[in-house]
């Protein structure tokens, strides 16, 4: 089972690269091997994901440590993978470091997050059936706290249990699903939609001034 998820991720590691989500060697990727006792398959730290090979994944127990893997270290965003898991019931957790996530998550961060709705591709998220959704996008502040980090997103998760992602501010997006196709399917889904929201803004900074008039 490794090998086939290791394959994907080398895939979903090039075609992220390609569209500007993972930049140098920003995000990593995780999935569910078993979870009793926890086990997480996720790519070490530090490794280009444009250009993952079978030598670049480890696999972690549930205090992000290594228990088998061919090189490399566990990030210490390990954390933030397995509070998604245990908070989400999630298989999959894929962490990308696009441009508009960036820059939102830094001009929302005072709100707390941000809505987005009316968009025809808010039907791409899991168990959202009309463009009328409004999908609440979380921000936490950044921080190399990771255990601190971890524990805020576990809260936030069993507060918001219908969010399909959360920011970290100034530094990327954490997205997950039921499986390894579900959470890929949320990366492109919300990438499209930040971008989306971002663009807009730059052409009516305030979405509510033409109503105004």
């Amino acid at each position: 089972m490794s090998s086939n998820v290791a394959e994907t991720f080398i895939r979903l590691g090039s075609a992220f690269h390609r569209r500007g989500w993972v930049l140098g060697t920003s995000g990593n990727f995780s999935a569910v091997m078993d979870r009793d006792p926890l086990r997480l398959f996720i790519t070490a730290s530090s490794m280009d994901k444009g250009r993952l090979t079978a030598g670049h994944f480890l696999e972690v127990d549930a205090n992000g440590c290594k228990v088998d893997g061919a090189g490399g270290k566990p990030s210490a965003e390990t954390l933030l993978h397995i509070a998604v898991v245990q908070a989400t019931g999630a298989a999959s957790v894929l962490h990308t470091h696009s441009v508009w996530s960036t820059v939102l998550s830094d001009v929302h961060a005072g709100e707390g997050g941000f809505f987005i709705e009316g968009y025809e591709m808010l039907k791409g998220l899991e168990g959202v059936a009309t463009h009328q959704h409004r999908e609440w996008i979380p921000i936490l502040e950044n921080t190399q706290d990771m255990k601190a980090l971890a524990a805020e997103a576990s809260v936030l998760l069993q507060r918001n249990s219908q969010v399909h992602g959360i920011l970290i501010r100034q530094h990327g997006l954490y997205t997950w699903g039921k499986d390894l196709e579900a959470a890929a399917r949320h990366v492109e889904i919300l990438e499209f939609l930040f971008e989306s929201v971002g663009r807009r803004r730059m052409i009516e900074p305030d979405p509510q001034a033409n109503r105004r008039k």
